[in-house]
């Protein structure tokens, strides 16, 4: 897909969930929208470090672009499924042990000051949990084959690296979902504004991946905006331990000057045009 291809579909698909937010405002009232709105938005920018890892995926597998809008369509189709089960599954944990979400707000400043530090690159993705685990149940091949997940060899099923990238996605998910889920905690538990925010944010994944693959170095400081967003839905968490609460609305605008400021200075500190201001921030 081309970058203006690209484009245009994520703006088909923020302007539908913007009028399924009104629709929300219509029937479920105006703070049901402020709460969809603040789920919508965390999930869309805790999904840019994850789109930046999808990247280094492919290129660890050596999976050309031709071949990756397969991989990334099911890897959206899973996450949909994977994401129904956590937030129900967090839903009912969280109705019966309202103290989980205390440890949810640890669990989410420790990843902020985690990916603050963190370095994609040192990532060893042949070397994968699930892949280790793959490989004991099927063989797989070292060559890609056309656009098949399974080829047939000698009366043997192998499952080709298009498969593994597509395993080591969901799985990633599964591991983004951990940080996702409990920071839509802080703004919301209603199982109908959880599930409907990360949806419509999932279904712009596959459009914003290639607008990223194309734009990868204007986004330097994204990682850093997101690992805040999780710190402050962290400590919102947290401190309604101590009868301090943070408002849905407050929640989202602040959200929003995070995500905005980091998009700002990647903006600004572009490394393909401003080298000098990207070695004085270093």
């Amino acid at each position: 897909m081309k970058t203006k291809s690209s484009l245009r579909n994520l703006i088909f698909w923020i302007i539908l969930s913007i009028l399924f937010n009104v629709f929300v405002f219509y029937t479920r009232g105006e703070s049901a929208a402020v709460e969809y709105f603040g789920g919508y938005i965390i999930e869309m920018s805790l999904s840019l470090d994850n789109l930046f890892l999808f990247l280094m995926i492919f290129s660890s597998f050596g999976i050309r672009p031709e071949y990756q809008e397969r991989v990334l369509l099911y890897g959206v189709l899973g996450a949909m499924i994977l994401r129904l089960i956590f937030i129900l599954l967090g839903v009912t944990i969280v109705s019966k042990f309202h103290w989980i979400l205390y440890v949810f707000g640890v669990i989410l400043l420790v990843s902020g000051f985690k990916m603050l530090f963190s370095r994609h690159h040192n990532i060893q993705f042949h070397d994968n949990f699930a892949v280790k685990i793959l490989r004991k149940i099927i063989p797989v091949t070292n060559t890609i084959h056309n656009n098949n997940f399974f080829i047939r060899q000698n009366k043997v099923i192998y499952a080709t690296p298009l498969f593994v990238a597509l395993l080591v996605i969901e799985f990633s998910d599964v591991i983004f979902a951990l940080d996702s889920i409990p920071a839509i905690f802080s703004i919301t538990t209603d199982t109908f504004i959880i599930y409907t925010s990360n949806i419509f944010a999932i279904l712009g994944l596959r459009s914003m991946y290639y607008i990223l693959a194309k734009m990868n170095n204007m986004f330097k400081f994204m990682k850093y905006g997101v690992a805040f967003i999780l710190m402050f839905t962290g400590i919102k968490l947290v401190i309604i331990h101590f009868g301090i609460e943070i408002s849905a609305l407050i929640s989202v605008l602040i959200i929003m000057i995070i995500l905005l400021s980091s998009i700002l200075l990647s903006l600004i500190f572009d490394g393909s045009k401003n080298e000098k201001g990207m070695r004085y921030l270093k």
